[in-house]
């Protein structure tokens, strides 16, 4: 099995900043893609930024220039660093991971159960 723990979320003020960290463990060979997507009430979830093992990066347009994504393969880790907040990113954060697990070939995406990010003045 293949548990994702996301931390960090919480209530920011307009303009400040958070750092999301997600950690996959489990029975892992290897890591592939690892992403953040967010769901605001009433709105479909929608994806926030993904990065490759190798360090390759997408972006939404929202959040292009004021969020960076990152990863740490050693520790089975993603991060996102959010700046510049806005009350429209307020959402719960999903991290995912395309994972193939240690024994036998099969690639599968896991998600984490999910963290709250408010942003109020």
């Amino acid at each position: 099995q293949v548990r994702l723990a996301e931390s960090g979320g919480g209530s920011v003020q307009p303009g400040g900043s958070l750092r999301l960290s997600c950690a996959a463990s489990g029975s892992i060979r290897s890591i592939s893609g690892m992403g953040w997507s967010r769901q605001a009430p009433g709105k479909e979830r929608e994806l926030v930024a993904d990065i490759t093992k190798g360090g390759s990066t997408n972006y939404a347009d929202s959040v292009k220039g004021r969020f960076t994504i990152s990863r740490d393969n050693a520790k089975n880790t993603v991060y996102l660093q959010m700046n510049s907040l806005k009350p429209e990113d307020t959402a719960v954060y999903y991290c995912n991971a395309v994972v193939q697990i240690l024994f036998g070939s099969k690639i599968s995406s896991y998600w984490g159960q999910g963290t709250q990010v408010t942003v109020s003045s």
